[in-house]
């Protein structure tokens, strides 16, 4: 199966290289990386160049925003399975591709996802929340539930099917396109217990409590567009559920067997 991951980025010198770096170490044999460049100015354009020839295409031009550029990344791939990778995160090992490919040939199914680490921002080996997904529920979206989007990864058919992301969203694009294919059109997921996304703190949705709160009524315009109906609560599960993130008790030693473990879904062998 050939797999293509999508990068975008604007303005983001001091981190992107980790995440191309991370793309083009992966042992998975049959991999197209494509890199969208919102034209930047503060020197990641000249940066992403230095990887031109390892890159299967980099586009540098403005566009309207982050699911524009997403977008437009997706309908370039010619890959079976397409996950996206944003500038300031990165695949924690060399084993990510192969092993969510595995789970695909094995189960047959349309996603596969998996658990994600929020890392300090400037010392990355440092783990601030553990998102442990859990087994796909669809009763667990009324709950707060939604799969970590750099750990998620999606059949193309899917795309074109479902529709890609909805750029009227400024921040719950993502939210909206899981609801609307694992929800509302109920494809088939597989959940992988391993680490496969590493996010460094600091994100948009996240970094204020205004913007916490527009994203949350971003979040239930998700429902109503999609013609579904959340709980009284589901609003407030949502936060609520990330307060067990922080409190994960995993240490270094154990985050590294973790990693180093990520092709060991099928026996279940890493527990946190």
């Amino acid at each position: 199966m050939k797999v293509s991951i999508v990068t975008v980025v604007y303005n983001n010198v001091s981190m992107v290289a980790d995440a191309i770096e991370s793309v083009l170490n992966q042992d998975y044999p049959d991999l197209e990386y494509i890199l969208i460049d919102g034209a930047s100015t503060d020197g990641t354009t000249e940066l992403v160049r230095m990887y031109q020839n390892r890159i299967t295409r980099v586009i540098s031009e403005k566009d309207e925003g982050l699911y524009d550029a997403i977008n437009k990344g997706i309908r370039m791939c010619s890959g079976d399975i397409i996950g996206l990778l944003h500038s300031d995160d990165f695949y924690p090992n060399n084993k990510v591709v192969s092993s969510f490919v595995k789970a695909f040939e094995e189960k047959n199914t349309d996603a596969v996802y998996g658990d994600l680490v929020y890392v300090d921002k400037e010392d990355t080996q440092k783990v601030i929340r553990y998102w442990q997904s859990g087994e796909f529920d669809c009763e667990s979206f009324y709950k707060g539930w939604m799969p970590p989007h750099p750990a998620l990864f999606i059949k193309k058919e899917c795309y074109l099917k479902y529709g890609v992301y909805d750029t009227r969203f400024k921040s719950a694009a993502d939210y909206e396109l899981t609801l609307r294919i694992l929800l509302k059109n109920k494809i088939s997921a597989t959940y992988l217990p391993i680490v496969m996304a590493s996010m460094r703190t600091g994100g948009k949705s996240n970094s204020s409590l205004r913007n916490r709160l527009m994203a949350n009524i971003e979040d239930y315009k998700a429902w109503k567009i999609n013609d579904l109906q959340p709980k009284f609560y589901t609003r407030f599960m949502k936060p609520l559920s990330k307060i067990p993130q922080y409190f994960h008790g995993i240490t270094q030693e154990k985050l590294e067997l973790v990693y180093a473990t990520s092709n060991s879904y099928k026996n279940n062998e890493v527990e946190v």
